[in-house]
């Protein structure tokens, strides 16, 4: 993970009193930070325990600001911070028919289902069998079992519970794969990481009646896209 200096690997010792303190902490520094704001987000981020999102020997660093490594082709875990990251500039909330491109883990799942309340819905779309089944595994484990799992390729979304209100793409992209767009809800917004010059830039767009809105957030370093519209 070009970028990032990835902690080595080692078996668990901290114990689940340590990781809930550490965690606390973490949402504390994000709140601080005016990264994190929602109360909604901010009480997922309490409530999942991040560390079993994690391959066991990764566990003890679940809450450094470090990508970690899954099974997978080039997949990881991102930093904490890139939750509320992605999920502040969306709005993120109750009700929202959310739809994520790169399930990873699974973590991201599990906090936007908890924002997005029983009245609203998540969909995980993730291209690799070897992600998607660590990921599956972790939510089935977790409780997490209304969420809605997709083995495909995350660019071409997931039609049958179009529209969605939020999307957020986990990869990097030269541009913004147009079935994401065309599921999009109108007054919907989309965030994504987009390819420029070879930099990476979180990109912010909202469907409006008039068109396609955007706005630049901030730079970011992600893994790219793959699929049909693969970076």
């Amino acid at each position: 993970m070009a970028g990032w200096i990835t902690p080595p690997p080692n078996e668990p010792i901290k114990t689940r009193e340590e990781l809930e303190r550490e965690r606390a902490a973490k949402v504390e520094e994000l709140a601080s930070s005016g990264l994190l704001k929602s109360e909604r987000i901010r009480q997922a981020l309490l409530k999942i325990a991040r560390e079993d999102f994690i391959p066991r020997l990764y566990r003890d660093h679940a809450y450094l600001e470090v990508p970690l490594p899954l099974p997978g082709q080039q997949a990881t875990i991102s930093c904490p911070h890139s939750y509320p990251l992605f999920y502040e500039p969306l709005g993120l909330d109750a009700g929202h028919r959310f739809l994520e491109v790169g399930l990873g883990s699974g973590y991201g799942t599990a906090v936007a289902r908890e924002v997005v309340g029983d009245e609203g819905l998540v969909v995980a779309v993730e291209i690799d069998p070897l992600t998607f089944e660590f990921a599956k595994a972790n939510l089935e484990r977790a409780g997490y079992d209304d969420v809605v799992l997709v083995n495909a390729d995350g660019g071409l979304g997931h039609p049958p519970l179009q529209p969605y209100d939020r999307i957020s793409i986990t990869a990097a992209c030269r541009s913004i794969p147009p079935p994401l767009t065309e599921q999009l809800a109108p007054g919907g917004k989309l965030i994504a990481p987009i390819l420029d010059d070879g930099r990476q830039f979180l990109i912010l767009v909202e469907k409006t009646v008039q068109g396609m809105t955007t706005k630049d957030i901030c730079e970011v370093l992600y893994v790219s896209l793959r699929g049909k519209y693969g970076a």
